[in-house]
């Protein structure tokens, strides 16, 4: 049966004054920035000029021919799909995506404690995980042009349905005595953005662990470097974010194993502490989706829509790096402003996003 939820466009306040210093601590050593009331008056302000260049976007031309190729392009995809599982009823393409573009912020939320730099740029992030194959879709938006992000590199990574990261040893991701997960890379990867800013993902869907709801965290890179061993280095973070499922979704997968063995306690989505901070208000930053068959066990296909201002720029705090010779965890002072460091931090003269990201070829080549 067919999950179906209404087109959305999520657009981020990517702005380092929002990161204020006040905060609470998470699980997993998970930063929760305080709403002290510096913060709230910034937040109050990106809202208010963020809705006027949404409104803008979704009123234009160029906003109405992406969504054409946007319906035309999943409609084929979730066929394609359908077809490799032999499900011979074809989707409805009116009725399961639309031609309604909504636009809704996202504010400003932690990144997480668990971005390792340096990970491998791929599609595929399963390697030998077992789970519900998940074939995820983001699609990047710039809200000062209305026009899609061509060639921002974008990191996508999630735990397994145990709730364990790879490439990271910590109390509380798994078994800490396990040194050996450092060097593994599993649910990670980045991929760069396509004409229509879009960069898709094969994956399984995310398990859960304590304290947290279910999600993904995303990371934008620009400028960067493109590296002989199949990684990128350098560059400077417009987004960072955490996207979320439907709890009808969650439960249901949650029904099938391996995740039924996940023995971690399940956070129900209106439980997150995180995601109170994404959804407030008129945020909403959900998946919509599909499923690939008469249940989920035969897959989902879900996209999302991310609107990003490209002329800001995120310090991003990295718990490991993944070098040639395997996962190296960092000091707890370690920050850079995306991919493996390098630049400067926002307000420091970088000068933000000057619209030449361009494709995968444009991105210079360096040595290991």
């Amino acid at each position: 049966m067919a999950r179906i939820f209404t087109s959305l466009l999520v657009v981020t306040a990517a702005i380092a004054g929002l990161m204020l210093p006040d905060s609470v601590d998470a699980h997993g050593g998970q930063s929760v920035h305080a709403r002290t009331p510096e913060r709230l008056a910034q937040r109050r302000l990106f809202m208010s000029e963020s809705k006027r260049s949404l409104k803008d976007c979704a009123n234009s031309e160029a906003s109405r021919r992406l969504q054409e190729r946007a319906v035309a392009r999943r409609a084929a995809k979730a066929d394609s799909l359908r077809a490799e599982r032999r499900q011979r009823r074809r989707l409805d393409v009116d009725t399961l995506f639309g031609d309604d573009v909504k636009c809704i912020l996202e504010p400003e939320v932690t990144q997480g404690p668990y971005y390792v730099n340096g990970e491998l740029i791929r599609s595929d992030i399963r390697e030998d995980q077992e789970g519900v194959d998940l074939y995820a879709e983001v699609q990047i938006i710039d809200v000062n042009t209305c026009e899609p992000v061509q060639g921002l590199y974008l990191d996508f990574w999630h735990c397994n349905t145990t709730g364990v990261y790879s490439g990271i040893v910590a109390s509380g991701n798994g078994d800490s005595s396990d040194t050996t997960n450092v060097d593994k890379t599993f649910l990670r990867g980045l991929t760069p953005t396509d004409e229509d800013g879009v960069a898709s993902y094969t994956s399984i869907f995310p398990g859960h662990y304590t304290s947290r709801a279910t999600h993904i965290h995303i990371l934008g890179t620009y400028n960067g470097t493109l590296l002989e061993n199949n990684t990128y280095s350098g560059g400077y973070a417009s987004h960072v974010g955490q996207l979320f499922f439907d709890q009808d979704l969650i439960s249901e997968v949650e029904l099938t194993a391996p995740y039924s063995t996940n023995t971690q306690e399940v956070t129900a989505n209106g439980d997150d502490s995180i995601l109170s901070e994404e959804a407030a208000e008129d945020f909403d930053p959900f998946f919509e989706y599909v499923l690939l068959g008469d249940s989920v066990s035969d897959g989902v296909l879900a996209w999302i829509s991310v609107g990003v201002d490209m002329t800001r720029a995120q310090t991003i705090t990295a718990a490991g790096t993944l070098t040639a010779d395997g996962g190296v965890m960092a000091d707890s002072t370690s920050t850079t402003t995306g991919g493996n460091g390098g630049g400067m931090a926002p307000g420091s003269g970088m000068g933000g996003f000057d619209g030449s990201v361009g494709g995968p070829s444009d991105v210079s080549m360096g040595s290991v």
